[in-house]
């Protein structure tokens, strides 16, 4: 990389700074207020490189392979600009500490429920057992901590007369479509009465962390359940090992929700592996302080590696997977307040770009005119609900036609627009598996 002197940059007055390390959108609109007639040098493409912040080896394989030829090309080195995107903050929760690797949302057991069986769900002493006209019913939870699921039931109030009543309980791992066990319960096999909930003894299998799943009760009679809303059960989660899970104010039912979104029964559990999770809770202190020693050294290496190759902006996000829609947003803010250009390439830090064949296929195809996305498109996604790529808030069970995040190109216009209306534009999790774009895109009318 060639490195110039404090005294050339101040020659070379804010284009060096812009370029410069841990440039962002808020230091790019401070120096165009004090160089109002300044404008920066223009590009024909500009490549933002996603990266996670502890990704320096690949940002390295990048530079000594394409990007290193890039810069020694002929004429393409003064037509390309090349920057790695990474958010200027780490996350401050310990990986084992987190509900998933990929965000940076606290774990946050405590005082864990251990060595008994525990009644997930109960209603209040004062609640009147009421028919509810629903017969089919369902509530979806998430494990943050391996427990086996011993008995499922249901809320009944026999009053005396015993259980009259057939009602069908089944646990279904999110997205499939076989339970994987199930309770029925009928006036002659009703289970165990405990206060208003019957149970019945069911399969017993671990659910690890993070499994997701759906309890749906079904009246098999004309009558329906006896349920409630969520937020008028009693709920024991044993110290925070599971959570529930529920659609959001105005949003749609999910398609794996059957019937009703509430609570009908209940299921009993043990928490697993306790003295683990005692020994893990008990070193937490010591593991945040060693963990935030680590962030500020990797804020240093950072800064160090931002001064010698002078390839990096720096966004103003948490550096975590469920944020890559907000990193490309805030690039693309960057971009547009920072620097002139045609096109803009998203890539990754593990792609592998030839820029000559881009090119060719940018003025082949004209790719410099406006209203331009232009990649490997994928049609009729299936929307994911679990895992990595997950998105709840999305009603619809495909996603629209989008670009693989491993490379795509959009014209000037498309970034600008998506620059302008960064703070007003819903980001679903499908952004993530599109790189940032799908989602976003989707709400422009475009022609592609």
């Amino acid at each position: 990389a060639e490195l110039s002197s404090p005294r050339s940059r101040r020659r070379e007055g804010p284009a060096a700074l812009l370029r410069g390390e841990g440039c962002s959108e808020e230091a790019a609109r401070g120096l165009l207020a004090f160089f109002p007639h300044w404008k920066p040098k223009h590009y024909d493409v500009i490549v933002g490189i996603l990266s996670a912040r502890h990704n320096d080896g690949l940002r390295n394989a990048i530079r000594n392979t394409w990007f290193r030829h890039l810069k020694q090309h002929p004429t393409l080195s003064h037509r390309v600009l090349v920057k790695f995107i990474i958010g200027t903050h780490g996350c401050d929760v310990p990986i084992e500490d987190r509900e998933d690797p990929y965000s940076c949302k606290l774990l946050n057991i405590s005082n864990p429920v251990l060595n008994q069986e525990i009644e997930a769900f109960t209603l209040p002493e004062d609640d009147t057992s009421v028919l509810s006209e629903d017969r089919v019913v369902s509530v979806h939870f998430k494990v943050l901590y391996p427990i086996v699921i011993t008995s499922l039931g249901v809320f009944y109030d026999a009053k005396g007369v015993g259980f009259q009543r057939n009602i069908t309980v089944k646990l279904y791992q999110a997205e499939q479509e076989e339970a994987l066990f199930s309770a029925r319960f009928s006036p002659p096999s009703c289970g165990v009465q405990v206060s208003r909930l019957w149970y019945k003894p069911v399969e017993q299998f671990i659910l690890p962390e993070s499994f997701e799943g759906t309890i749906v009760w079904e009246s098999q009679d004309l009558q329906g359940l006896v349920s409630r809303n969520l937020h008028k059960v009693m709920v024991n989660d044993g110290g925070g090992v599971f959570r529930i899970i529920t659609a959001g104010e105005g949003s749609l039912p999910h398609e794996f929700t059957q019937g009703v979104e509430g609570i009908a029964g209940g299921f009993i559990y043990t928490i697993q592996e306790g003295e683990i999770l005692l020994q893990t809770l008990q070193s937490r202190s010591e593991r945040f302080l060693n963990h935030m020693s680590k962030l500020e050294k990797e804020d240093a290496l950072l800064k160090k590696e931002s001064n010698i190759y002078d390839d990096i902006v720096f966004v103003d996000v948490v550096d975590t997977y469920r944020n890559v829609p907000a990193k490309l947003l805030n690039f693309y803010r960057w971009t547009v307040e920072a620097t002139s250009f045609d096109v803009l390439l998203k890539t990754d830090d593990d792609c592998y770009i030839d820029l000559e064949t881009i090119f060719n296929r940018i003025k082949l195809k004209n790719l410099g005119r406006p209203n331009i996305w232009w990649g490997n498109f994928r049609l009729n996604w299936a929307v994911d609900r679990t895992g990595k790529w997950q998105e709840l808030e999305y009603p619809s069970p495909a996603y629209p036609a989008f670009a693989c995040g491993s490379g795509y190109v959009i014209s000037k216009d498309v970034v600008e627009w998506l620059a302008s209306n960064s703070e007003r534009l819903k980001i679903y999790q499908v952004s993530l598996l599109i790189g940032g774009m799908g989602m976003i895109i989707a709400k422009w009318d475009s022609t592609f």
